[in-house]
């Protein structure tokens, strides 16, 4: 009554105002003093209609009928204004009739009839769900969106608690933030998607909402409750989530290339694909493979047992299943019966969404191993085979446990990429190692032993193939006996990597025993060297030759473009012999020079090549210095120095070969002296 501003009118049965309410002064412009017992035609109808409305008072009178509708009321102004009009009679205690007309201002009320109609066509034509709830939180209304929403009838809401029909546990927090709105009258406006299930579903069907809740209060500000306004994102909940899905899918496959294959190392890589997928793609991940692959003795077989090689095997957190599992090293027979037997010889993925006992049984080597993974929990399951150039050499097994999630064909097509990529840098690994054993055995078998006697000289050498390489170089040492109790010590370095530079130092350390055999001094044979060194293709080789004679203790040293030997002697720091450096054998025609140098009973003499002291970070004089520095410590044996120039010059990262040869010189008795 007072959002329509009616103005209450009682007359009694003649005709005389006997109740004159606020608003009727406010509608009509006379006060209740001016209107209480005048006549209400004369005073507020033209004369004009006093006839009509005489019968229409009559009728309501006389009938008990009300009568309603639009009529020019005049004001005391003596203006004219139209009123929506009700009129009808009452009845006292003592049975006295009486005539109520209620009134509003026509204009007002069609302004409010419009707003009404607008707000109920747009309350139940909106997409958006709207619910009243009291302050109880009870539902009082619910349009119709809401209804197709929830699945259940407005008439079912009605008077029900919102719980009662929002039963998931995830519509705890807009219950709590309807109450919080309740006491703070401040709106909550597109709360945090809430994730949930509708209580009509049968199906585990996930939606997804955005709530916005305000207080509804009355014209004197008493709280009559919330309006709860519900959004259904679930398309754009489902669009963003598959988004982020497709970025973490691309994130891991960028990962995957930048952290898989970064060395020629077949059991490295495997460790660094398990890196990846765990705990982003798996709870845990083992990468095996087939024996034959690796070890090229072993025949491939296609029936009866898989015999399979486990490289690396990781969880992202402790869990019974890694015993369920084989080791890294570790090789063990799968039935072909076995998911990981089937993987590998169809090269086919097999993917394993809800697995059972059954399938546990399959995926596991034996029953215990079973029992484990059933103990661990593990619930999903994949096995993806290592194929690279249309051959498969082991297989990718990836188990969910803690993960509630089961694997889907988009994580087998991630983990299908993942596997291929690794496949590549495992197929290489095997290839590259494979060259790798076949030159180091060849340079291997072309290094000297040393002669078990050389007059007055002690020696100890070493061999250390490149570290972070995977293909050997062509570094060699060889000690020569020559006549007249003389001894040759030489070290050379073929440029380049591989068994062409192992062949290659093979051929110029035999033409090397050759010319030394024929007592030529150390200049004509690096001539002679590099004779031959010119038509190996273009190689390239630098050499040290040094020929000591133990009788006069001088030793006569050239050098072909090699680093400097150190002369170690007692009481003196170690240095670098200043010789004519000369250039590499193989660039021809340019002539080598031959110095001597005399050693004194205890002095040695270290001889090198260059990836001793070379690397990728340091200047080659720090270098130096180093050396000096290592050899300068006293009282250690040959074998001792060794170890020690190996140990704290060399690096993980070293992409060179090192040949090393000590030799210190002895007292020396000739035959037949006295």
């Amino acid at each position: 009554m007072d959002l329509l501003g009616v103005a209450a009118v009682l007359l009694d049965a003649e005709g005389r105002v006997v109740l004159w309410s606020p608003h009727a002064e406010e509608l009509y412009g006379y006060t209740a003093e001016e209107a209480l017992g005048q006549y209400a035609a004369r005073l507020l109808v033209s004369e004009e209609h006093w006839d009509w409305v005489a019968k229409k008072f009559a009728d309501v009178m006389g009938t008990g009928q009300t009568w309603g509708g639009t009529f020019p009321v005049r004001r005391k102004d003596g203006s004219t204004r139209l009123v929506e009009l009700r009129n009808m009679r009452l009845l006292d205690d003592r049975g006295d009739f009486y005539a109520l007309g209620l009134g509003t201002d026509s204009p007002t009320l069609r302004e409010l009839e419009r707003d009404v109609a607008l707000s109920t066509r747009l309350i139940h034509q909106s997409p958006i769900g709207i619910a009243i709830l009291d302050s109880d939180l009870r539902y009082m209304s619910v349009n119709p969106a809401l209804e197709r929403m929830h699945g259940i009838p407005a008439k079912d809401h009605l008077g029900r608690h919102y719980r009662a029909i929002m039963k998931d546990a995830r519509f705890e927090m807009p219950e709590a933030a309807m109450r919080q709105v309740l006491e703070s009258g401040v709106p909550l406006i597109d709360q945090s998607t809430i994730v949930g299930r509708s209580p009509a579903d049968a199906q585990p069907r996930l939606h997804a909402w955005t709530i916005s809740v305000y207080r509804l209060e009355d014209t004197r500000g008493r709280v009559l409750g919330v309006a709860e306004l519900v959004t259904d994102v679930t398309e754009r909940y489902q669009a963003a989530k598959e988004a982020t899905a497709t970025r973490r899918r691309l994130a891991l496959l960028a990962d995957g290339s930048a952290r898989i294959g970064t060395t020629l190392d077949v059991a490295q890589t495997a460790r660094e694909l398990a890196d990846v997928t765990v705990p982003e793609l798996a709870d845990v991940v083992s990468v095996d493979v087939l024996d034959s692959a690796i070890d090229e003795h072993r025949p491939h077989s296609t029936v009866g047992p898989a015999f399979f090689r486990a490289l690396a095997l990781k969880a992202a957190y402790p869990t019974e299943a890694l015993e369920a599992a084989d080791p890294p090293g570790h090789i063990a027979a799968y039935d072909d019966d076995r998911v990981a037997t089937r993987c590998v010889r169809t090269g086919r993925p097999i993917l394993i969404a809800h697995a059972d006992d059954d399938d546990l049984t399959c995926i596991a080597r034996d029953d215990h191993a079973a029992t484990l993974l059933a103990r661990a929990g593990v619930h999903s399951y994949m096995a993806v085979p290592l194929t690279a150039r249309a051959t498969v050499l082991g297989f990718l097994g990836l188990s969910r446990a803690r993960d509630p999630r089961p694997f889907d064909e988009d994580d087998l097509a991630i983990a299908a990429e993942l596997a291929s990529r690794t496949a590549v840098c495992i197929d290489n690994a095997r290839t590259h190692q494979s060259v790798r054993n076949a030159a180091e055995t060849l340079q291997r078998s072309l290094l000297p032993r040393h002669p078990p006697h050389l007059p007055g000289l002690q020696i100890a050498s070493r061999y250390q193939p490149a570290q972070a390489a995977y293909e050997i170089g062509g570094d060699w040492y060889d000690v020569l006996p020559l006549g007249g109790d003389r001894t040759a010590l030489v070290v050379g370095d073929v440029m380049g990597s591989g068994i062409d530079a192992a062949a290659a130092m093979g051929r110029l350390r035999t033409a090397t025993a050759a010319f030394a055999g024929l007592d030529l001094d150390p200049t004509r044979v690096l001539e002679q060297l590099d004779t031959i060194t010119s038509g190996l293709e273009q190689y390239i080789a630098t050499c040290l030759y040094a020929a000591y004679d133990p009788h006069s203790g001088e030793c006569q040293i050239a050098n072909a473009g090699h680093l400097p030997p150190v002369l170690v002697r007692r009481g003196h720091h170690p240095q670098l012999l200043d010789l004519p450096t000369g250039t590499p054998l193989g660039v021809g025609g340019v002539p080598f020079e031959t110095t001597t140098v005399g050693l004194e009973p205890g002095d040695q003499l270290v001889l090198y090549t260059d990836g001793l002291v070379e690397t990728r970070h340091h200047p080659i004089d720090e270098r130096l210095d180093t050396l000096l520095r290592v050899l300068a410590a006293p009282d250690r044996s040959l074998e001792e120095t060794c170890d020690r120039l190996l140990n704290d010059l060399r690096q993980p990262d070293d992409h060179d070969d090192v040949a090393l040869l000590i030799a210190r010189r002895l007292p020396f008795a000739p035959a037949g002296a006295a």
